[in-house]
């Protein structure tokens, strides 16, 4: 059985830690001016995060208990990786999109848990998985046994021997990149098509049915359990690389019909792609994660040369601006994909410092991954990249999770949260003042950019200015402690804003710089 095919124009008409130097220094900070979407947005594997019951396993009860520390970081928002029963880990492959899973806890929790978060000023995102199910969930399982089945359409199959398949868009042969895509049924002459693996099969979008289940889901949350949005996984892929715009309209469709449940609704899609690739999907995903800054930080910092950051980070800026002026650029250093950016940076907590600053002063909105503001290590494969966080030592720790032996971050490895917190000169300090420097700043948390030229290529020196407020924003990547001169069209920046190092200075129209440390002027 063959798919039930929408046409393109259809569809488109439907829609560590010793540091250099001391605690961070910031003068005159105003009360917090940033609001969410565009303030602080932490990610969360709940699994990892904290436990409430001594289980070994991260709950929502225990992510509950944890909601001061995140306020007092200075967190806005934040990101669950996915929550609903799974047959995995990671959770990836859903079996119920109306469940909590039994692990993390229930319903009640979850909701109670939104309520708390609400209280505190925090907004909830979940990850919502619509690019394929689990080959577990109930939908697959009874159209896989039954050709007949109301779910069969939910999914995409092909016969054997069916040519037709070449122009479903999704090619099946030899030559083919998408012939690993399509799965054997066992004991069938049919296979059916999963992106990823086999034990993720591709939802069928061409289905109305299936799109109006969709919808129902995203009804559900927003509506009956209280969300604020969804991070949606695989955006790029809920049809075929040869469809594009099948995938651009289809999330203008989708937003459209979320605004009906939460006209504030908030979507930010998941589409690892070069910014040409992205610039499409901002018509219906006003939010997207921006991949591109987060490599191009990191190899700034590991090379300490400033190179094109800022001026590539505008560039893509302009163009995001161009398709949609009201997005959301959802910056971020490494995710639950990605090694985490300590080891990226070889350990070296100055410059996991530097990638901080670099993130929390450029323009965009800003994603923490959990850990990474204790200095958490982590290389793929996956699993070493999402390992428990560490609350307290391991003989004081009551909510620290079991469920996997830590590879990179066992004991002794890494100064847990509670040790920072009393740490003035620590990595969660660093986090906190310039998260706060950030929040309290129109023109870091709105502002454009402008990159200026320096004769110094480890120094990264750029304008943001929001209404009447304008920061020059200097940082110096190398090892050793720069002075600069500032250019005649800068000499009216003649106040110390913010330093992370007390040794940084102003004296006329030169700045001393530490070793990998920022500095802000202001008029």
């Amino acid at each position: 059985m063959k798919k039930s095919k929408l046409t393109h124009l259809a569809l488109s008409l439907m829609f560590s830690l010793g540091t250099l130097g001391s605690m961070p220094e910031v003068q005159a900070q105003d009360k917090k001016v940033s609001q969410w979407p565009r303030g602080i947005t932490y990610e969360i594997f709940v699994q990892s995060f904290a436990d409430s019951n001594g289980d070994g396993i991260g709950d929502i009860k225990g992510m509950t208990s944890k909601l001061d520390y995140l306020k007092n970081l200075g967190v806005e928002a934040v990101w669950l990786m996915p929550i609903n029963p799974s047959p995995s880990y990671h959770k990836y492959d859903v079996t119920d999109y109306y469940g909590i899973h039994p692990d993390y806890g229930t319903m009640e929790d979850f909701k109670e848990f939104i309520k708390q978060a609400h209280q505190r000023n925090i907004k909830v995102v979940m990850d919502m998985v619509l690019n394929h199910s689990s080959s577990q969930h109930p939908w697959f399982l009874d159209a896989a046994k039954n050709e007949n089945s109301p779910y069969r359409e939910y999914y995409v199959w092909t016969h054997k021997n069916d040519p037709q398949t070449q122009k479903e868009g999704r090619p099946t042969g030899a030559d083919s990149d998408n012939t690993q895509h399509w799965h054997k049924l066992e004991g069938s002459d049919y296979l059916y098509y999963g992106y990823f693996y086999g034990g993720m099969p591709d939802l069928n979008f061409d289905s109305p049915k299936l799109r109006e289940e969709v919808f129902k889901i995203g009804r559900f949350w927003f509506t009956e359990v209280g969300v604020d949005g969804f991070r949606l996984d695989a955006a790029r892929h809920i049809f075929p690389d040869e469809r594009p715009i099948d995938n651009h309209n289809w999330w203008v469709y989708f937003r459209n019909e979320m605004k009906k449940a939460n006209k504030d609704v908030y979507l930010v899609g998941e589409v690892w792609a070069p910014a040409e690739v992205v610039g499409p999907y901002l018509k219906g995903l006003p939010a997207l994660f921006n991949f591109d800054m987060g490599y191009a930080i990191t190899k700034a910092v590991n090379e300490g040369n400033a190179g094109d950051l800022v001026a590539n980070h505008k560039k893509i800026r302009e163009f995001y601006q161009s398709v949609n002026p009201e997005y959301v650029d959802a910056t971020f250093l490494t995710n639950h994909d990605q090694n985490r950016i300590m080891s990226a940076v070889n350990g070296d907590v100055n410059k996991a410092k530097m990638a901080a600053a670099l993130l929390l002063t450029l323009p965009g909105s800003p994603y923490l991954y959990y850990g990474e503001e204790i200095g958490m290590k982590g290389l793929k494969p996956d699993e070493n990249i999402r390992e428990p966080f560490l609350w307290d030592a391991r003989a004081k720790d009551k909510s620290r999770t079991t469920w996997m032996q830590p590879k990179y971050n066992p004991e002794g490895a890494v100064a847990p949260a509670a040790a920072q917190m009393k740490d003035k000169n620590s990595l969660y300090h660093h986090y906190k003042a310039l998260i706060g420097l950030r929040n309290g700043s129109k023109a870091l948390t709105y502002g454009t950019v402008e990159p200026v030229q320096l004769a110094n290529p480890g120094v990264s020196a750029f304008v943001r200015t929001q209404e009447e407020e304008s920061l020059l924003v200097l940082h110096n990547l190398s090892k050793n402690e720069v002075s600069i001169t500032l250019p005649e069209h800068l000499s009216s920046y003649a106040k110390v804003h913010f330093r992370s190092h007390k040794g940084a200075r102003l004296k006329g129209a030169s700045v001393v710089i530490p070793a990998y440390s920022s500095v802000l002027l202001k008029k």
